[in-house]
């Protein structure tokens, strides 16, 4: 849903509050990631700036109240820039003992503990592993602590409607975000009218929902007393005029996608194969087929890339997209793609690995995978997301990278980026220089060479069934020019050096200073979705008067030519990487710099104050 910001001098006064984070946490069939995202749109909607960050389990339902089950879902907003989800929540609520205890650990000392009591039964409270009732026992003294029936006050709500009591308790999210909207000032109609259109085959059900929603914020205007439950106003964010929507990370990806497809004058074709977080991807672009996109769910990942390699052959943009183990199974294709010299961008949405590992956890750990994983010399340069909002235009950036320089191009997102939301000015897409293909479709003065090259090193694309332009590709090592097969020693030297000399001479802008000046005491290096926690570590140190300064890469291969000089003018550099140390080792080969680690790698993004604390250490 989009909304458009205007210039008002009211927006622009000094906010009432500067920023509150909120962690909805329940059972995995509490919709708490659907509560999140609906508190997201209203937040949207009241013009504060956001991030979010769902958390939710691996399994598809696992037993109801168990600790591994947990669904969680974070939002930080504020009235000014917001480029993280936040370190410790200010507002904690907790549906039932689990959630209770998975999360109160987190908890900023102080906050605010919004419990359902009705759910801390004996039999949840043995499940979540407590040996005496948490609300009754002060083990929560150090945070304040609220105590609802949230469970039996929608009961009470719905019960007009004559709900059995599963379908009756599944209305309470929509209390507790009734209750959400009260505390933080927000306009309930347009969750009113999402929930008419969302359950608008049946009627019953949507007003059921729209009592406990209302009965949820008229408990918070009723019971406004002198204890933990206060209303608080957060005031707009400044921001430029313009249309805005939020964005998922998913969504920006695949919106980039055909961007960049609307750009080179392509047809799109996607082969995909569900994996999580990457599955995203398939859902939003098979919506878009007005867009000449074609999507094609494939029996497996083999299949799904060698489908978009196929289309590439045929002249459409070929995209496929996975996660780590999905990408390794492309593996053996992308070396395909490679020797065929075709274009093709593959996303790939990092996870928790190796193997299946944590399918639903963030993580960093496919950057060796991205540029060395694949057998033989099979060269292919490599972009980063940040953020949302920056996979829109990475996505662009791998499309035009990949139909100039006739070379397959890998886009790394991770799952916090994949599903966290932010809000997003919608571009105006005739600003952006287009990159038209340009066909090969006679025979060149010299006849025909299909691995004939241009000024960048690329061959020509041509179309199957080309009159006069008939020629064959495959995997076997290919003769210079002719494309024949050719088992030369020479020739593979040859056509080896070739295919590294392409990729190696990729043009990308220079490197730049986040944050900072070019030179001093300490570089804070990152890639991909560190940006929001390095960014705002760096911003509070530097306001401290402390010598620090951000470097965030979206080119990960090849990289920027400056960035060697730059990174030696400053005398130590930390490279924060929610995995053992990937890019460290990467940068320390190219440039022989002494890049130190710090590593994460628990499944959840960095925290600011962590890479404050190496700030701290570092210039000690």
């Amino acid at each position: 849903m989009a909304t458009v910001v205007e210039d008002r001098a009211e927006d622009r006064q000094s906010p009432l509050s500067d920023a509150v984070v909120v962690r909805f946490a329940g059972d995995s069939g509490d919709g708490m990631q659907l509560t999140g995202g609906q508190f997201t749109l209203s937040t949207a909607l009241a013009g504060n700036d956001l991030a979010t960050f769902p958390d939710f389990p691996a399994e598809i339902r696992a037993p109801q109240g168990t600790l591994f089950g947990v669904s969680a879902f974070q939002i930080n907003f504020g009235s000014s820039e917001i480029t993280t989800a936040g370190d410790a929540p200010d507002v904690l609520v907790a549906m039932n003992p689990a959630a209770l205890k998975t999360n109160v650990g987190v908890l900023k000392l102080g906050g605010l503990i919004i419990a359902d009591e009705g759910e801390f039964n004996d039999r949840n409270l043995a499940k979540a592993k407590y040996d005496a009732n948490p609300l009754e026992d002060g083990s929560l003294a150090k945070w304040q602590l609220l105590k609802l029936n949230i469970s039996q006050a929608t009961m009470d709500a719905v019960k007009p409607f004559g709900l059995g009591n599963k379908e009756a308790l599944r209305c309470k999210n929509m209390w507790t975000l009734g209750l959400a909207l009260w505390m933080f000032d927000r306009d309930r109609q347009p969750l009113t009218e999402w929930l008419k259109a969302k359950f608008a085959k049946d009627p019953n059900l949507a007003e059921a929902n729209i009592a406990a929603l209302n009965a949820g914020h008229a408990y918070g205007e009723t019971a406004e007393l002198a204890g933990p439950l206060k209303q608080h106003h957060v005031a707009p964010a400044p921001a430029e005029p313009g249309l805005y929507r939020t964005l998922t990370g998913a969504e920006g990806i695949a919106l980039g996608l055909v961007a960049g497809a609307q750009l080179a004058h392509l047809p799109m074709f996607f082969g995909g194969y569900p994996i999580t977080p990457a599955s995203a991807i398939l859902h939003h672009l098979s919506r878009l087929k007005e867009y000449d996109v074609t999507t094609f769910q494939a029996e497996d990942e083999i299949a799904a890339i060698c489908s978009a390699i196929g289309a590439s052959y045929a002249g459409s943009l070929g995209v496929t997209s996975s996660s780590g183990p999905g990408i390794a199974l492309k593996g053996e294709a992308m070396g395909l793609a490679i020797m065929t010299e075709l274009p093709l961008v593959i996303v790939n949405s990092q996870r928790g690995g190796p193997s299946t590992g944590l399918p639903t956890k963030t993580e960093q750990s496919d950057l060796y995978q991205a540029v060395y994983g694949r057998n033989g010399d099979a060269p292919m340069p490599v972009i980063a997301a940040r953020s949302p909002g920056d996979a829109f235009e990475c996505a662009i950036e791998a499309c035009r990278i990949a139909v100039q320089y006739m070379t397959p191009v890998m886009l790394l997102t991770d799952g916090y980026i994949a599903n966290a939301a932010e809000p997003w000015k919608v571009p105006d897409l005739t600003a952006y220089e287009a990159f038209p293909v340009e066909f090969l479709t006679q025979v060149p003065e010299g006849g025909f060479k299909p691995y004939g090259r241009d000024e960048k090193l690329a061959r020509p694309w041509v179309k199957p069934g080309t009159p006069d332009l008939l020629h064959r590709i495959g995997g076997i090592e290919k003769e210079i020019d002719t494309g024949h097969i050719n088992y030369a020693p020479e020739n593979h030297q040859a056509m080896t050096d070739i295919r590294k000399a392409k990729i190696d001479g990729v043009k990308v802008p220079d490197q730049i200073v986040e944050l900072g000046a070019e030179g001093g005491k300490l570089a804070i290096v990152g890639w991909g979705s560190t940006y929001g926690p390095i960014h705002q570590a760096v911003r509070r140190k530097r306001a401290e008067g402390k010598d620090v300064s951000q470097i965030h890469l979206r080119h990960i291969w090849p990289l920027p030519a400056n960035l060697g000089e730059l990174l030696k003018s400053y005398d130590k550099v930390i490279v924060p990487e929610m995995n053992t140390g990937q890019l460290k080792t990467v940068l320390r080969d190219q440039y022989l710099v002494d890049a130190k680690p710090l590593n994460k790698v628990s499944g959840q993004p960095f925290r600011i104050t962590e890479i404050e604390a190496a700030i701290e250490e570092a210039l000690q």
